[in-house]
């Protein structure tokens, strides 16, 4: 008997792998083995860069919230508190956005927070 091979789907696999290793050089974009390697070790970095991504941005509204608060005679910590107990409902980026665009509205809130700490 003829020994069959699923050739088709075995070059179908290393081509979707070497689809994703465009762009990579010399061997990392022609050799299946060098480029599946590659491209593994890409989507890990790239799953830890989506992670990274969201803890820099939460460090980001934080040092906005920090700026803003500051002149206002409040620390961050005391801030984010007064806002909770006073029932406040908005996160950090809705803060920073609010301390940027809408200095006013900001100063209002911290003022509210300001009397929740103090009741």
């Amino acid at each position: 008997m003829v020994r069959t091979t699923n050739g088709p789907a075995h070059r179908q696999r290393h081509n979707k792998i070497l689809k994703r290793a465009k762009g990579y050089h010399q061997g990392r974009r022609n050799l299946f083995r060098v480029a599946q390697e590659t491209v593994i070790r890409a989507a890990v970095y790239a799953f830890i860069g989506r992670q990274q991504k969201k803890r820099q941005y939460r460090a980001l509204w934080i040092t906005r919230l920090t700026a803003a608060v500051r002149p206002l005679g409040l620390r961050y910590s005391q801030f984010i508190h007064g806002v909770q107990k006073a029932g406040i409902k908005l996160n950090r980026k809705e803060l920073s956005e609010l301390a940027i665009h809408d200095p006013k509205m900001f100063e209002q809130i911290c003022q509210q927070a300001q009397q929740a700490l103090a009741s």
